[in-house]
């Protein structure tokens, strides 16, 4: 991952706290808070939605960002700037806080509060790379195909009759709050993988799993393809590029914190050193 590592530019921040943070872990966003209010400037925004989290952010005018929450509160800080093409102009910081948080721990980026709120006052800056799709998304960590499916997917789509039933009994029955499901894995796939223009991996090789991410340095992209085993594991195919380009039948795929799709090609490219993120000085 290419780092670029300067002084934090602004001593005003402005402290977004992300709503799913002030549910899950009050009392360390109350710490945060007495951390850099005793450390910096500070004007603390509590937005009640995403139009609100982005309205803030849009207004900061010259001070720092910092994001408070998790994961999704990160990527969508992320994104919102990049698609105002604000990103280059920009250095964030975030204080991970909530149920997930494996993307801001990739990025090197504290998980305790303490330690995250002191980064944001004595870190550094740090120049990352990202993905950027050809829809405008954005991948900071990796993308992984196929997306896990829920065990209910993988279920119904054994089984047709049975999602007509689920349809037929949801028209019948008040709906009930959605318990989160085990994820299933996977079944195999066949995707054309293309990197920088040459094809890794074509149509006829039944997949695992392909996974893409930004962190080899220099500009370029660590591509893995696990192609389908049978009897001895079967070696996995590895390349890097700039590019990385996927087709093949509609698939989904998740990108750090979310899942995107169904599509049938999508392609990535490495944006070097588009994130400017305020990291724990090394050394």
């Amino acid at each position: 991952m290419a780092e670029v590592a300067t002084s934090a530019t602004s001593d005003q921040l402005l402290v977004v706290i992300d709503p799913v943070a002030r549910q899950t872990d009050g009392e360390s966003v109350r710490i945060v808070k007495d951390v850099l209010s005793a450390g910096a400037a500070t004007k603390v925004c509590l937005p009640d939605g995403p139009e609100e989290f982005a309205r803030a952010l849009m207004r900061r005018g010259s001070r720092r960002p910092v994001v408070v929450g998790d994961d999704r509160a990160l990527m969508r800080a992320v994104l919102l700037l990049h698609r105002r093409r604000e990103l280059a102009g920009c250095v964030l910081s975030v204080v991970p806080v909530g149920p997930v948080l494996g993307v801001a721990h990739a990025l090197g980026v504290p998980l305790g509060a303490v330690a995250a709120a002191r980064a944001v006052l004595d870190g550094a800056e740090r120049r990352l790379d990202m993905l950027v799709d050809d829809s405008d998304g954005v991948v900071l960590g990796a993308l992984r195909i196929p997306a896990p499916a829920t065990r209910q997917e993988s279920v119904e789509a054994a089984r047709p009759w049975l999602r007509t039933c689920r349809s037929l009994v949801r028209t019948l029955v008040p709906a009930r709050p959605a318990r989160e499901t085990a994820p299933a894995v996977p079944g195999p796939s066949r995707l054309r993988v293309e990197v920088d223009g040459v094809t890794l991996v074509d149509l006829d090789q039944p997949l695992e799993a392909v996974s893409v991410s930004p962190g080899f340095g220099g500009g370029l992209a660590s591509v893995e393809v696990r192609p389908l085993s049978v009897g001895a594991e079967a070696s996995p195919l590895l390349a890097t590029g700039r590019t990385v380009t996927v087709t093949g039948a509609d698939f989904r795929y998740r990108a750090d914190a979310g899942v995107a799709g169904p599509v049938r090609r999508r392609t990535w490219t490495v944006r070097e050193g588009a994130l400017g993120l305020v990291l724990p000085e090394v050394g």
